[in-house]
C-alpha cells in the first residue's frame, strides 16, 4: 500500500465548545495528487483548511502524521512544507508582489525562481508593483496563486481558489492544478464542481464537519457528487 504523506485522524474543530464545526474528520493525502474538497456552506472547508494551516488554534486531532512521523499543525518542518492560498487574504497590504515572493522565498529558504511564466499566465504583467492593498480581490488573489505556483511546497492548501478570478486565469489555475502532481500533492476546497471534477484525483465531500464520501477518479461522476450534496 503507498505510503501517506499526510494523516489527519479524527479532527475536532470549533469555535466556541458548543459550536462543533469539525468533528472526527479523518484524511489521507498521498504524494503527488490533487485532492478536492466539496461541500455545501458552512460544512467546515475552509476552517479544515486553517487548521491544517497552523492558523485554526481551537482544533484537536488524535493523531497527525506527515511522512509517517508525527508533528503538529505549527511545527516549523510542517509549516515549511506546505503553503497555503486562503478564498480571502488582505494581509501583506503594503507589499507589492515583487517584495511579498521574495519574503516568502526567503522565509522558505529557497532561491526566487523566474516567475515570468506563471505572471504571463495569470495576466497580472501590469500589476507586479502595485501595493496589494490597491489591487482587485481577483488580482490580489493571483499574488499568492503565482507565488505558491512557484513556490512548489510539498502540501499546498488551496481554499476556494476559482473565487474572483476572470475566466482565463480560471482555465489557467486548472492547467496549474492539474500539472502540480509532479511537484506535489495538492487539497483545494471549492463549491463549484466543475473545477473539482476536472482537477482531481480524488474528491471529499465534507458534511457537518467530517468526509462523507470520497469519489475516486473512476467514479467521479458530476451528478453522483451533485447528489451526494443535495443529499447532505
Amino acid at each position: 500500500m503507498e505510503e501517506a504523506l499526510l494523516e489527519i485522524h479524527r479532527l475536532d474543530a470549533w469555535y466556541n465548545r458548543g459550536q462543533m464545526v469539525l468533528s472526527g474528520l479523518s484524511l489521507k493525502l498521498k504524494e503527488h495528487e490533487a485532492v478536492g474538497l466539496i461541500g455545501l456552506n458552512g460544512a467546515g472547508k475552509t476552517t479544515f483548511i486553517k487548521a491544517l494551516s497552523g492558523l485554526h488554534s481551537a482544533c484537536h486531532a488524535d493523531r497527525v502524521l506527515f511522512r509517517g512521523r508525527p508533528v503538529r499543525f505549527r511545527d516549523r518542518g510542517f509549516r515549511t512544507a506546505r503553503y497555503t492560498v486562503f478564498a480571502e487574504d488582505r494581509s501583506f497590504g503594503y507589499f507589492t508582489f515583487r517584495e511579498y515572493a521574495a519574503y516568502v522565498f526567503a522565509a522558505y529558504g529557497q532561491k526566487e525562481p523566474d516567475m515570468s511564466r506563471l505572471v504571463e499566465g495569470f495576466h497580472f504583467e501590469p500589476y507586479v508593483d502595485v501595493l496589494l492593498k490597491d489591487l482587485s480581490t481577483g488580482n490580489c488573489k493571483k499574488v499568492f496563486l503565482i507565488t505558491a505556483f512557484a513556490l512548489k511546497a510539498e502540501l499546498l492548501f488551496l481554499d476556494e481558489p476559482v473565487n474572483g478570478l476572470d475566466f482565463q486565469s480560471t482555465e489557467y489555475l486548472y492547467e496549474l492544478i492539474a500539472g502540480y502532481k509532479q511537484y506535489g500533492t495538492v487539497l483545494f476546497s471549492s463549491h463549484i464542481l466543475e473545477s473539482i471534477t476536472l482537477t482531481s484525483d480524488r474528491v471529499c465531500v465534507l458534511e457537518e464537519g467530517r468526509i462523507r464520501q470520497t469519489f475516486e477518479r473512476g467514479q467521479m461522476d458530476a451528478a453522483k457528487i451533485r447528489e451526494a450534496l443535495h443529499d447532505v
